[in-house]
């Protein structure tokens, strides 16, 4: 069962495209660079709770398997947002991990890194997004260095408590801050995008439909939102 997250709630309606326009429409940076599904494609939409890995020695006295602080503390309407970026092959996520978020309710993982076991993710029905896929093990490789702390994913500084949306189109990543005003910008695109996909079924050109109106819509919401 989902716990109730009106943020999250208003995300799933949307797309990660108008979230990322009404970002540019803010001034805001949140596109991730180069992060694409790897198991399954699959919307993912939560609240993030992050993971920092790297190479040195685990942060606790008794170091516990990289992933498992987070599922422990995870639950549904959340997502968990890996940073691998030591330039180590390995993996920063895996199979087992795979199933124990699932049986929390975790709604999927975005790993700035790769990630092993992606048949099972399959199996499981589990969306990660991630940098790529790998068969090497993180152990004797990789470690966790922390928990929720502010970790940088696709170019994007990330902090725990921001929301973030991926789709087949990419991910982007709404500081928690501006959640409100975000979703409503990004609302507001989506229903002038259908308008015009009804205005297209209706039988207008799509050169009248795709116009200057279309063109300046995010310059004019962002001047509205100024007066």
């Amino acid at each position: 069962m989902r716990t109730h997250d009106e943020a999250v709630a208003r995300l799933r309606r949307l797309d990660a495209c108008a979230v990322s326009d009404a970002m540019d429409q803010l001034g805001l940076a949140g596109a991730a660079r180069g992060l694409g599904a790897v198991s399954i494609r699959a919307k993912v939409c939560g609240k993030v709770r992050t993971v920092r890995l790297g190479v040195g020695r685990p942060a606790a006295e008794k170091p516990r398997h990289l992933g498992t602080t987070a599922i422990t503390a995870s639950g549904p309407g959340e997502v968990i947002v890996i940073e691998q970026s030591s330039g180590v092959e390995a993996g920063s996520w895996g199979g087992i991990l795979t199933l124990a978020a699932k049986l929390k309710g975790v709604e999927g993982v975005i790993s700035e890194g790769l990630v092993r076991d992606v048949d099972e993710a399959v199996q499981h029905q589990f969306p990660i997004y991630a940098r790529g896929a790998t068969v090497r093990t993180a152990r004797g490789r990789i470690v966790e260095l922390a928990n929720q702390v502010e970790i940088v994913v696709g170019g994007v500084h990330v902090q725990p408590g921001d929301y973030v949306i991926a789709d087949g189109s990419g991910v982007v990543f709404i500081p928690g801050a501006h959640a409100a005003a975000v979703l409503e910008a990004a609302e507001n695109i989506a229903q002038k995008e259908a308008l015009m996909a009804k205005d297209l079924l209706a039988g207008a050109a799509v050169t009248e439909v795709m116009g200057a109106n279309y063109e300046h819509m995010l310059a004019a919401k962002a001047k509205e939102g100024t007066k």
